[in-house]
């Protein structure tokens, strides 16, 4: 007599997969956005940081495509609670950005075409945690996920990882950006659920 019946196929393994509070799992992309898609030129955009005392570090797109780049791979959070698994980019360190800015700045504001703004601490931008990209999955980022660059801040709610970004600008103090100013949380930590004022 068989000790295995014809049904089995061994011992079932399942893959836990850790997400944020209340988020769920979505294997699309939404788009979510304040206004219109702007379709920025590569021939015309400009990415600028300006540090707190003024003084303004600029890059055409073929002199930021001379940056070092790499591939990164991570999960992004949206505030309105999906999650997507091991996203695939390419860009720019922020780290290799502000490298050659040389500032004590505590606070960024980040500007993109469009109008939009969001506030991010320094300390959130280095250390290998945030980048500028210019690629998804393998290819040119399209307009409507933010190309031709965006920031990606993935250890942060997604609306931090600002869309068409343009310019970088470092402070002394702390200034809320567009979702902030409405009352969403002004850091936006995905694990500790900080979607609005008061989380």
């Amino acid at each position: 007599m068989s000790v295995v019946n014809k049904g089995f196929h061994g011992r079932r393994t399942e893959t836990v997969v850790e997400l944020p509070p209340g988020q769920h799992l979505t294997t699309d992309f939404p788009v979510l956005q304040t206004g219109p898609t702007p379709h920025i030129d590569v021939e015309r955009w400009r990415l600028t940081i300006r540090d707190e005392h003024g003084a303004v570090h600029k890059w055409t797109w073929a002199q930021f495509n001379e940056l070092p780049s790499r591939p990164i791979t991570v999960d992004i959070h949206c505030v309105t609670k999906w999650s997507k698994l091991n996203t695939r980019w390419r860009g720019v360190s922020l780290d290799t950005v502000l490298e050659s800015v040389g500032t004590a700045a505590e606070f960024a504001l980040v500007r993109c075409y469009g109008g939009y703004t969001t506030n991010i601490p320094v300390r959130d931008l280095r250390g290998e945690r945030a980048w500028i990209v210019y690629e998804y999955d393998g290819m040119p980022l399209s307009a409507i996920h933010g190309g031709p660059a965006r920031l990606l801040v993935p250890h942060l709610y997604f609306w931090k990882s600002a869309k068409w970004v343009r310019s970088i600008e470092l402070r002394a103090d702390d200034d809320p950006g567009f979702w902030e100013s409405l009352g969403y949380h002004n850091y936006g930590d995905p694990w500790r659920e900080q979607r609005y004022v008061g989380d």
